[in-house]
């Protein structure tokens, strides 16, 4: 319980929970109480797919339990689309009581104002130093992960079998690999037109900067244009162009397969070694494809190791011009208590950000865990970044697979850094 909630007289209990589908790539879950006086809280996310649905669906029923007096409403988007949708609805004054956020789109709402301050929450004292580092600015907090997301390589442990062909463990073992595959026909690697290649080369790009404990300095002179973001990410971006250019990737058909959706598909079909993309899919692939034999692994882009790119997820953000701030407070609250943040945890395949969390339990993501428990892991959007990397990447990545040349693109990404610089 939060130190600024008020006594509420509570009503009757939950009536019904009501599913209500839209048109397009939309949903909206609505939690009706049957209460005299009740508050509405509306709630707005990208999470979409049925299994996610049903994960938050448990959580607001607990939470309307609790609290009978207040009617949850969620809605969710569909990919890229959401944001736009948030960001229309943030400018137009007409943003909902409790959303999620990314990295990019927090920057412009904290600049904005149109974020409210969570730092008085009793959950905070969960979360573990490294997420708290994240999640803090200037004494406050503006969102809080419910999900550590992490990004691997998917094998296909039959067909490298088949091939008597081994999961690599680094860079050049890698490539191998996929000069033999590209050899017998097959493109080695599926990716999608977002975050397959563009965390590929944040990880390579900045792994020894993490390994040296110098994020803190490195980000400020690249904040302050002291330094070029264009410096660290070219070597990664290098691997990309190299790794296109080789055929060990389609341009064509990346360019147009979108993120755990399309390329998942594919993958699903048993004929690729490889694929790029987040853990969280992992069980979404095996319920698709129940007899296929994979594992998600740390990636393998350094010259002789591999790592993990890793993201706080499924961030929670409160809208400042709320008229239920109490309601939607508590409302984050019961959902970052730690019984909650572990199904979802354990949904998503991903890692928890509390203290003493445990990990998903699905076994084809376990390779990933020594590497985040050894900390060989990079920040794909750190906070610390006071640029839009997350998007500024993924069109790098669409003008590679364009056949953009790396020069061009690198030329590119430090004007906008400077562009961006001028509106901080």
């Amino acid at each position: 319980m939060t130190g600024k909630k008020s006594a509420r007289v509570l009503a009757a209990c939950l009536a019904g929970v009501f599913l209500l589908g839209g048109c397009g790539d939309r949903n909206v879950v609505s939690y009706q109480p049957a209460a005299e006086e009740v508050t509405t809280l509306h709630f707005f996310g990208n999470k979409y797919e049925p299994e996610n649905v049903v994960v938050i669906e448990e959580i607001i029923s607990g939470f309307m339990k609790e609290h009978p007096d207040i009617r949850v409403s969620y809605e969710s988007l569909k990919g890229n689309d959401y944001y736009t949708a948030l960001a229309k609805r943030m400018e137009a004054g007409k943003g909902d009581d409790v959303f999620m956020v990314n990295h990019d789109t927090l920057l412009e709402l904290e600049e904005k104002g149109m974020v409210a301050d969570l730092s008085e929450l009793d959950t905070i004292d969960n979360y573990t130093d490294a997420m708290m580092s994240q999640m803090e600015e200037n004494g406050k907090i503006y969102w809080l992960p419910t999900t550590v997301s992490v990004f691997g390589l998917y094998c296909n442990n039959e067909l490298l079998k088949e091939h008597k062909q081994s999961i690599p463990n680094n860079l050049k073992e890698w490539e191998n690999v996929c000069r033999y595959f590209e050899g017998e026909g097959i493109v080695p690697i599926i990716v999608n037109n977002d975050i397959s290649l563009k965390t590929l080369a944040i990880g390579r790009g900045f792994y020894s900067v993490y390994q040296e404990g110098r994020q803190y300095e490195v980000f400020e002179d690249i904040n302050a244009g002291k330094d070029k973001l264009s410096s660290y990410l070219e070597p990664g971006f290098a691997v990309v162009e190299d790794f296109i250019n080789k055929g060990y990737v389609d341009a064509q058909t990346g360019l147009n397969t979108n993120k755990t959706s399309d390329d998942l598909e594919e993958f699903a079909k048993g004929e690729s070694p490889f694929m790029l993309t987040g853990a969280w899919a992992a069980g979404r692939v095996e319920s698709m494809a129940p007899e296929l034999d994979f594992q998600v692994v740390p990636l393998p882009v350094l010259e002789d190791d591999n790592l993990i790119v890793i993201n706080a997820d499924v961030r929670l953000s409160v809208n400042a011009k709320s008229p239920h701030l109490e309601e939607a407070e508590e409302f984050i609250e019961y959902f970052t208590q730690a019984e909650n943040i572990g199904k979802l945890v354990q949904q998503q395949s991903s890692f928890s950000p509390l203290k003493g969390g445990t990990p998903s339990t699905i076994k084809e993501i376990q390779p990933l865990l020594s590497c985040y428990q050894e900390n060989r892991n990079v920040i794909g959007s750190d906070e610390l970044l006071k640029l839009p990397i997350w998007s500024l990447t993924a069109d790098i990545s669409k003008q590679l697979l364009s056949g953009e040349p790396l020069a061009v693109c690198m030329e590119w990404l430090d004007e906008q850094c400077e562009q961006e610089r001028g509106t901080l």
